[in-house]
């Protein structure tokens, strides 16, 4: 028998004095924000000089200081800048008062232990901490130290660009006509077009790379196609009255795809030499053409549409021939956007790749002319997180892993290294914490930032060989801890097969009673792409104790479908979005429970953003059983709606099971308490996917709140949305009317 609330149900929970969500607790969740982030002596922005021996570092210290130290790995000292002294400094070079609260970021450049370069008031700045002397050492107005990059997916046009200068410099090759011309430098009467066939629907590609010996070009012939365009109404800019209309570059699953077909073309006698066509079929993408170093051949990567096929294929430029040096196949996936790491070592004609082969993320070693495997690097039923350098000269490797220690959260990443060979695995990060390593320039040093989520963070410098060369830092949580805060727990179950265990993490709030009882919110992203649980200290993760503060138990748990796991762990996504996971959070919440009797399961909600608010809904739609009240915002509720590269990831091409994982198909199935947000100027996921869903939930007569924020982007909704959301779960889970805004 299903359970369903009804009003008797919460009268009876207020009676009984269980009922939270008041305003003496609103009011508390509201100073969270400002009371929790009271962390010190955490380093953070660490910059290395170039020759490696000494490093700048930030902290927040307890007397409210941005403090900035300059350490000398070698002597291991450390001395802080003086930031009141170089205000004054700079106040009296520029005549005008300055004040810095702060050493600027801008431009930060540690030239060795004693001297740090930065940029300030359009000019850049030396400090010399021996001398504590400021000197202004040149202009930098125009420099841009802006990294954002442009929109995430806008296509340019490759069938424009500059003429490109062969390696001897007598030489420029060019598109022209869709075609590819040559001409000597400097000479346009000696022009010569080398190809013929193209045309503004298949045309060469403006990205021309020559040969090492200047003889011969490679390039691609591409077959254009068009590009679908969002379009998105904005309904109140802020310099005009009338909404105005946007566009963007949108690519969605099942659309038509450019094809690139490389050629290569001898420049003396115009030979051209094309690929293989039936080789490099139906393209996701065609991607890193080099030429190898003795001028040959070039290779390229070919990942398949359906992303069950990547290959490293040789393009010969002597006898024509496509192979395919290395080919990865899968009956599921290749996960090429998170886990592919190529590496070529010229010198001895090798390749290092990244495999999930043999059932974990491991590294293989090939033989680059042959393709035959030389050896298997790593091994093991753990995975390489990433990997962070190769020594050619030592034949080493130093690689980011998680999941080796046995009995340990096998997602905490810690730093090895090992031989090319496969032998010597040495850890260099023994403590049982999450790694976050800066390595210097040369790899001979690295400072290492650890910590778990309920282990506050430590920082030492060490040496690649393993060796704690200086403690640097360890946080200050005594003032944080004096508020009532208490680190979240770590809590592990088996999953929907019994045996495979699935972490998570529970927070209570600061007045939690174990005589009362809790309803359980469960904040979702689920993902593929990677796994989402924080390891690393996090005083506030995601704003969870300011709901948590409300009256409810609140978890996060990494199900099966996600990353960093085993490929079968991962597999559970393929061509399945609807899952998330769902079956292993359940039997982790209904664990929990018997373990804390007062997390009420009876009760539980859900939230989350991007592909935790499709998921989010996916809960109350596929477990209504389970899932009683749902918050998603920005939600992909059809991941037809969705960007391309994203969704076909996962759910391969289009087909019938992308409608068996649509909420926006299975919007009758709506047992629970749903609330939608959406941003009306989202790019990143299409605002259509909810407005879809709303139209078929009004359709089948479903109850559900809708939200649309102006001029909002891809987000949770902002400040209304999170206030929205925490009312939401009030009124539904606790039974309670959410007090009026401006009372707290």
């Amino acid at each position: 028998m299903k359970l369903r609330f009804t009003g008797v149900l919460l009268v009876l929970f207020q009676l009984s004095g269980m009922a939270q969500g008041t305003i003496e607790d609103y009011k508390r969740a509201k100073e969270i924000r400002s009371t929790f982030n009271q962390l010190y002596q955490v380093p953070r922005q660490i910059v290395w000089s170039e020759d490696g021996n000494s490093f700048s570092y930030r902290i927040s210290s307890k007397e409210d200081k941005d403090v900035l130290y300059l350490i000398d790995a070698v002597a291991k000292n450390k001395t802080a800048v003086d930031v009141v002294e170089v205000a004054k400094q700079m106040s009296a070079i520029l005549a005008e008062e300055v004040k810095l609260q702060a050493v600027p970021d801008r431009g930060l450049n540690v030239l060795d232990a004693n001297e740090l370069e930065f940029v300030e008031r359009n000019s850049k700045w030396k400090w010399n901490t021996i001398e504590n002397k400021l000197t202004k050492i040149g202009d930098a107005t125009g420099q841009n130290f802006d990294r954002r990059g442009g929109y995430w997916g806008g296509r340019g046009d490759d069938s424009k660009g500059e003429p490109v200068e062969s390696p001897d410099k007598l030489y420029t090759a060019y598109i022209k006509n869709s075609n590819v011309y040559m001409a000597k430098k400097g000479d346009p009467k000696s022009e010569k077009q080398l190809t013929f066939d193209g045309s503004p629907g298949e045309y060469y590609t403006a990205r021309i790379q020559w040969s090492g010996d200047s003889k011969k070009i490679a390039v691609s012939k591409v077959r254009k196609t068009e590009i679908r365009q969002l379009t998105l109404l904005e309904s109140s800019p802020i310099d005009q009255l009338q909404p105005k209309l946007q566009t963007r570059d949108y690519v969605k699953p099942g659309d038509a795809l450019p094809q690139y077909y490389p050629v290569v073309i001898h420049v003396e006698d115009g030979r051209v030499i094309r690929v293989d066509r039936a080789q490099v079929s139906n393209q996701f993408s065609l991607s890193n053409l080099a030429w190898r170093s003795d001028n040959s051949a070039i290779t390229f990567e070919y990942n398949q549409r359906g992303h069950q096929r990547y290959d490293i294929l040789e393009l010969n430029a002597i006898n024509g021939q496509t192979k395919s040096i290395i080919s990865e196949v899968s009956t599921t996936f290749i996960d090429y956007s998170g886990k592919k790491y190529r590496n070529d070592l010229d010198k001895t004609a090798e390749i290092i790749w990244a495999s999930e082969r043999d059932g974990w993320n491991h590294l293989y070693l090939f033989d680059a002319g042959t393709g035959v495997l030389k050896n298997q690097v790593t091994k093991g039923n753990w995975v390489v997180r990433k990997v962070i350098h190769v020594d050619e000269e030592n034949r080493k490797i130093i690689f980011e892993a998680s999941g080796m220690k046995k009995g340990e959260d096998p997602y905490l990443i810690r730093y090895y290294t090992i031989g090319l060979d496969g032998k010597g695995l040495k850890e260099l990060t023994p403590e049982a914490a999450n790694h976050q390593a800066t390595f210097n320039k040369n790899h001979t040093r690295f400072v290492d930032v650890f910590s778990r989520i309920d282990q506050a963070p430590q920082a030492v410098l060490r040496a690649t060989d393993g060796r704690t060369i200086m403690n640097l830092e360890r946080a200050d949580i005594a003032d944080l801890e004096a508020t009532g805060w208490k680190a979240p727990e770590v809590f592990a179950s088996t999953g929907r097969d019994g045996k495979t265990d699935i972490w998570g993490i529970i927070i209570r709030p600061k007045n939690f009673d174990p005589e009362k009882k809790y309803p359980v919110i469960e904040y979702i992203y689920a993902g593929p792409h990677s796994s989402f649980v924080p390891k690393s200290f996090n005083a506030n993760p995601s704003g969870m104790y300011e709901l948590a503060e409300l009256g409810f138990v609140v978890v996060q748990i990494d199900g099966m479908g996600t990353s960093n796991r085993s490929k079968a762990f991962h597999d559970v996504a393929w061509k399945n979005l609807k899952d998330a996971g769902f079956p292993d959070r359940i039997a982790w919440m209904k664990a929990a429970a018997k373990v804390y009797p007062y997390m009420d399961i009876d009760r539980v909600g859900i939230y989350g953003t991007s592909a935790g608010g499709q998921s989010s809904t996916g809960a109350l739609l596929f477990h209504p059983e389970f899932y009683k009240v749902g918050v998603s915002s920005c939600g992909c509720h059809d991941n037809r709606m969705d960007k391309i590269w994203w969704n076909e990831q996962w759910m391969g091409t289009v087909d019938k099971h992308y409608e068996e994982c649509s909420n926006v198909e299975n919007a009758s199935r709506l047992e629970g308490k749903l609330m939608l947000i959406v941003g009306e100027l989202d790019d990143n996921v299409d605002p259509s996917s909810t407005y879809q869903l709303v139209n078929q939930l009004i359709k089948n007569g479903k109850d559900h709140e809708f939200i649309m924020v102006p001029g909002m982007g891809h987000s949770s909704g902002g400040d209304f949305g999170e206030k929205k959301r925490r009312d939401f779960f009030v009124k539904h889970l606790l039974g309670v009317d959410p007090p009026a805004w401006n009372q707290y």
